[in-house]
């Protein structure tokens, strides 16, 4: 049996040719994103371990990291890493030295002001220079460090970016007023934010201290060990040579990289498992296409299996011949799966490093043992198991259908089995989406929209008729007999129609519902700007750290603005378990803190402004109730914590004090004020020191004029990390984040589609082939070559046509469940339905269509009459 699969494969090679690819193109997927994961992981891995090599022990403040441009939400601060620190760590008997560390973010702007990077990686440090005028952590390509708050030094790409060289004035600003430094040297680092496409400014100690935490403070103590020193005991001396308190850890250079590492492993197998829940779905489709062409050829095979049969073949046999053919394929095409992904892993990294810029790590190409018995046992398994259907149904063939018609269509009894399965899952999924709508249940939505679509991809079959029978009418009118035609072969064999129009359903269906949810949720996020903001422009950090308080100070005094608000967060401890108020408990969410204590945020505005700034809809209580110095409180808040109007909130502050604050109105729903709002003038004073601001809201004497916006622009000195934003510039930003995610999808799920075009035409070619007597006739009845052509270009529209259809109205059923699950992240979510998009998906599917019958078409336009009619 098995050298009869083999025949089989080499006899049928041509037929099983978009198998073959299909099945290819899913594992070249799974391997393209293992290979480029795990090569991506090691050269993160190695590079990891380079900036480590020389250190033997690291002290962290974690208070320290982000401190000067936080919220501040620690109200006590511990100890910090200080000179004397550092100099009493450098001064122990196994270190070699100890390089005090100072970072956080500087934007750099080029010659024409713009901001180089996106902002969220733009990297300032300090310099620290030893012995030899040099810091081992970022060496010199050219020039020297800064030595003082006028110097400043770039890695070597943002100079380039910029357009400086040494000597040249750059413009740098952190969270406020520009600076303008001399240019003293550029320099190399493998810092991976930096190699990833950011940027690195260094600045002197001193220069560093001041903008990111205080003057004689560090963030981080890199110890060297002197020769023969062990790190183990060397971390114990350090520890003993620090301050107590539990924001200060030391850890040795190899712990902290074994941590890097497990962080990067733990990144990277995020990325392959994302990149791989898309290779299962173009695996998935690929399942249709492969049950598809088996049940075909084994329908084409009848006589030569029922031949099989009646010299003493098995069932088991038979069974096993039509499975080996399909290990057989799925070996070949796992292995040439395999290659294409090792190409696809390789050509990735070209274009993101080229045309994109990424900028990834360099790094040997890794090509795991587990990766390639994973791709070849994956496409194996797959192909197998989809063929596993066609291969009972081969066996199930009597010998006497030896002296029978080549093809046995599937029995009526089959067909009412399948459409009872499929009625069934289609009711429960329904049921089960009906409920997680209700009940706002995001796995029950999902638990039933998956047992929908299998339930509609069952009853695909049932459907065929009555849908493909909409466009008869058209067909007939337009294009005559060749329509006519068109439609009966299309609904000739249901099962074979539902299983190639699945595949193209699948990517339509995904493609829908993504577009729908992405309309819907822009359409959301623009009337929620519109609605709720009423201020003209919102300044704030690109990286969407905090503002520097001067900030405010220079919006102030900008000419144009009538009235303005700073918006800044301020965490308080407030008591747990319904201990405070006079309205009874009031559940605030669990304890975080040793005394039972929880931690709220109180969103700080000005009083008298904020009325002109943003929508406030009192539900209960006084409008005038910040005015009064009072807190105001959301809707959703207000049901989560118990609070009501009158109820006394005990809190204390980040900088110790405890206050009284009463609760003086319950708001709407709003996106501009929510949570907790309190007067800026009451719990400001009392923010942690640094602390900055999240956003400025302006409203302009004139409106929203680009001469407004211009002036602020320049009363923050021109810095490229402050964004200027009006309302259009937040919807369009808004829309431009959904784009992006939607665009990646749009790319992942292109293999699918790929795959499932290729299931047309292998659908379309090996139905001209067992039709070729069919087809002899027609031509013999004086139905010319063009309208042989047209009929089977016609009978792909409408396959294609119904997987469209279908796959659109899966997509807005399910966008529509998923939207309903998002209604309380989104004021007055609804579900949008775009019109010209959902109209292009149609017009897709159908160029899909002819596009796929083109070959098939030519080929059986091209027949011989006398060689069709007498084939067998």
């Amino acid at each position: 049996m098995f050298r009869t699969a083999l025949r089989n494969v080499l006899a049928h090679k041509g037929r099983l040719l978009m198998t073959t690819l299909a099945v290819l193109l899913g594992t070249a997927f799974v391997a393209g994103t293992l290979v480029f994961s795990d090569t991506f992981g090691n050269a993160l891995r190695t590079q990891n371990s380079k900036s480590y090599t020389d250190i033997a022990v690291t002290v962290s403040d974690h208070e320290a990291v982000g401190r000067g441009y936080d919220r501040g939400d620690r109200a006590e601060a511990g100890p910090s890493l200080t000179e004397d620190t550092r100099t009493a760590v450098a001064a122990l008997p196994g270190a070699a030295d100890a390089r005090g560390v100072v970072s956080g973010f500087a934007g750099i702007a080029d010659r024409k002001g713009a901001l180089i990077g996106d902002g969220f990686s733009t990297t300032g440090t300090n310099y620290v220079p030893g012995a030899d005028g040099t810091d081992p952590r970022y060496p010199l390509v050219e020039g020297r460090g800064p030595k003082d708050a006028k110097e400043i030094a770039l890695d070597t790409r943002t100079a380039d970016k910029g357009g400086y060289k040494v000597g040249d004035t750059v413009r740098v600003a952190v969270n406020g007023p520009v600076m303008e430094l001399k240019l003293t040297g550029t320099l190399h680092t493998n810092d991976p934010r930096v190699v990833a496409g950011g940027s690195l400014a260094a600045f002197d100690t001193a220069t560093a201290q001041r903008l990111y935490l205080s003057p004689g403070h560090y963030a981080e103590l890199d110890v060297r060990a002197k020769p023969g020193t062990d790190d183990a005991a060397l971390l114990a001396a350090v520890k003993q040579a620090l301050p107590q308190g539990d924001n200060l850890e030391a850890r040795t250079g190899r712990e902290l990289a074994a941590e890097q590492d497990r962080m990067i492993e733990q990144g990277t197998r995020m990325l392959s498992t994302f990149l791989l829940g898309f290779a299962g779905i173009a695996l998935f489709v690929g399942v249709f296409i492969i049950a598809n062409t088996f049940a075909m050829l084994v329908a084409q095979r009848t006589r030569e299996l029922a031949l099989l049969r009646a010299v003493g073949a098995s069932r088991r046999q038979i069974t096993r011949s039509v499975l080996i053919e399909a290990l057989l394929v799925g070996l070949a095409a796992s292995v040439g799966g395999l290659l294409a992904g090792i190409g696809i892993a390789v050509g990735l990294k070209a274009v993101l490093n080229g045309p994109m810029d990424a900028n990834l790590p360099d790094g040997p190409l890794i090509i795991a043992p587990s990766t390639v018995v994973t791709a070849i046992a994956v496409g194996v398994l797959v192909t197998v198991l989809a063929a596993w259907l066609p291969a009972r149904r081969a066996s199930r063939i009597a010998p006497v259908a030896a002296m029978s018609s080549v093809e046995q269509p599937a029995t009526q009894k089959s067909l009412r089995v399948r459409n009872a399965i499929g009625l069934l899952f289609t009711l429960a999924g329904g049921g089960a989406l009906a409920a997680g709508v209700g009940g706002k249940e995001v796995k029950l939505v999902g638990l039933g929209a998956g047992a929908l679509l299998i339930g509609v991809f069952v009853l695909t079959p049932l459907l065929s008729r009555p849908l493909i029978a909409l466009f008869a009418p058209l067909l007939r009118r337009l294009y005559g007999t060749p329509g006519k035609l068109a439609r009966e072969n299309a609904v000739r064999n249901p099962r074979r129609t539902a299983a190639t129009a699945s595949a193209l359903t699948i990517g339509v269906t995904l493609i829908t519902s993504l577009t729908v949810v992405g309309a819907s949720v822009n359409e959301a996020l623009d009337k929620s700007t519109g609605s709720d903001l009423k201020a003209d422009y919102a300044v704030a950090m690109k990286n969407f750290s905090m503002l520097s308080p001067e900030v405010a100070t220079q919006v102030a005094r900008t000419p144009g603005v009538s009235a303005m608000s700073v918006e800044r967060t301020v965490p308080v401890k407030t008591a747990a378990n319904g201990s405070h108020g006079t309205h009874g408990t009031h559940g605030s969410g669990d304890a975080d803190g040793p005394d039972g204590t929880t931690t709220e945020y109180l969103r700080a505005v000005d009083a008298a402004t904020i009325d002109r700034l943003a929508t406030i809809k009192v539900k209960e209580g006084s409008a005038d109730a910040l005015k009064q110095g009072r807190l105001m409180v959301s809707a959703g808040t207000s049901e989560r914590t118990g609070y009501r109007v009158g109820d006394a909130v005990a809190v204390t502050y980040p900088d110790g004090t405890k206050g009284s604050l009463t609760v003086g109105a319950v708001l709407e729903a709003n996106t501009a004020l929510a949570g907790f709002v309190a007067p800026d003038a009451v719990v400001g004073p009392h923010a942690a020191p640094g602390s900055g601001l999240e956003r400025i809201l302006v409203k302009g004497a004139d409106g929203a004029t680009g001469g407004l916006k211009q002036a602020l622009r320049d009363a923050t000195g021109g810095n490229p990390l402050i964004a200027v934003k009006g309302d259009e510039d937040i919807k369009a930003e808004s829309r431009q984040m959904v784009t992006n995610v939607l665009n990646v999808m749009y790319g992942l799920l292109g293999m699918s589609v790929v795959i499932a075009v290729l299931g047309v035409v292998n659908t379309m070619a090996m139905s001209v082939y067992e039709r070729r007597r069919e087809i002899g006739m027609l031509r013999a009845i004086g139905l010319d070559r063009r309208g042989i052509g047209r009929m089977v270009r016609l009978e792909s529209l409408l396959i294609a046509l119904f997987g469209g259809v279908v796959g659109i109205g899966l997509g807005v059923l399910v966008a529509w469940a998923g939207n309903r699950t998002m209604a309380d992240s989104f004021k007055d979510m609804t579900t949008v339905v775009p019109p010209l998009q959902i109209l292009g998906f149609l017009v897709a599917a159908a160029v899909i269509g002819l596009l796929a019958a083109l070959w098939p078409a030519r080929r059986a336009a091209r027949m011989d009459i006398l060689g069709a009619i007498k084939s067998e």
